[in-house]
């Protein structure tokens, strides 16, 4: 009985995860399927739903000068079904998120403090590019699985929180997919792809 019930279930979610761009509607209040590990309902306390330290500010001093606090089903047991997530974005000045994609969700951003130029570019064969200049509490929307980015045009440190329409929204950076994958891809492939010369992708595969 319990075999066929969970064969069901199985059944369910992927069926749902086929039919949607987002994650599935949930059929109960919380917990139960979409991808994470159970919890009884009735064991659901308040920290199930909780996560302090947004106030805190990421540490921006790397490459990118960009630091992503992510807020999903990792760090909140609760949004499990819930179809949610958020993150923190900090940009040091002249510092960028760099051009990446969400593969299970749409992204709207607000800006908290600063400046920032943003931008995403639709799929082939248009790859039309749509930008925007955002100031404090100017809002933005990255649509599910395109390519965007996000530029600190500002002398000053810039803040943003965006919302995804995913419990766990999943991230691909694009320089790093292509030049820092493991194995990493025949440099004959990103020559011909970008048309560039094989001694510069295999420089840049060293710099990822």
């Amino acid at each position: 009985m319990m075999k066929g019930y969970l064969v069901t279930v199985a059944l369910c979610a992927l069926a749902f995860s086929l039919a949607s761009t987002s994650d599935p509607s949930p059929l109960q209040d919380f917990f139960f399927v979409n991808g994470k590990v159970c919890k009884d309902p009735k064991l659901a306390k308040a920290d199930d739903f909780y996560f302090g330290g947004l106030n805190i500010a990421g540490n921006t001093e790397n490459l990118q000068g960009s630091n992503v606090t992510t807020v999903n089903v990792d760090q909140i047991l609760g949004l499990n079904t819930l179809g949610i997530s958020l993150v923190r974005i900090d940009y040091a000045p002249y510092g960028q998120n760099p051009p990446h994609t969400h593969p299970r969700a749409t992204e709207i951003l607000v800006v908290l403090e600063g400046t920032l130029y943003v931008g995403f570019v639709t799929s082939n064969t248009e790859n039309r590019l749509f930008t925007k200049v955002l100031n404090k509490v100017d809002v933005f929307v990255f649509p599910v699985g395109l390519i965007h980015f996000q530029f600190n045009v500002g002398k000053t440190n810039a803040i943003a929180i965006a919302g995804l329409s995913s419990q766990n929204a999943g991230v691909i950076t694009i320089a790093n997919a292509v030049f820092g994958s493991n194995p990493p891809i025949n440099p004959d492939v990103l020559t011909k792809a970008f048309q560039l010369d094989k001694n510069v992708v295999q420089h840049l595969q060293k710099l990822f």
